[in-house]
């Protein structure tokens, strides 16, 4: 991610930026970012995990603020572990669910003890 004189930063320096667990395990990178397209607000980054080389990868919607980036890494932090990213709701890379939907709003409340207040 380029060094900038604030926090605002283009989609291509968030997306394909690593993410790690607070004890510096990989845990994927990010895919995409999802907008409200109305406001702009930034409701969810899209995490792949697992796989090897693409393949076999599972996605992740995480609540933006569920990850903070670390200048010292280069990278996004998740305070969970993989055992419990293992078990979150996540899908198919070629099957994308409706995020508007109330099963998506319970990621908020899955990363819930994961956000930095």
């Amino acid at each position: 991610m380029k060094d900038h004189s604030s926090n605002i930063v283009k989609s291509d320096e968030v997306i394909g930026v690593s993410v790690k667990n607070i004890d510096k395990q990989n845990l994927g990178k990010i895919e995409e970012i999802v907008l409200d397209k109305l406001t702009g607000q930034v409701h969810y980054v899209v995490l792949s995990f697992g796989g090897l080389l693409g393949i076999g990868d599972k996605y992740f919607a995480l609540p933006w603020k569920a990850i903070s980036y670390s200048p010292d890494d280069k990278s996004f932090i998740l305070n969970v572990s993989k055992d419990k990213l293992k078990d979150a709701p996540g899908f198919d890379k070629d099957h994308w669910p409706d995020m508007v939907q109330d099963q998506w709003r319970a990621i908020d409340t899955y990363y819930a003890s994961s956000i930095n207040h």
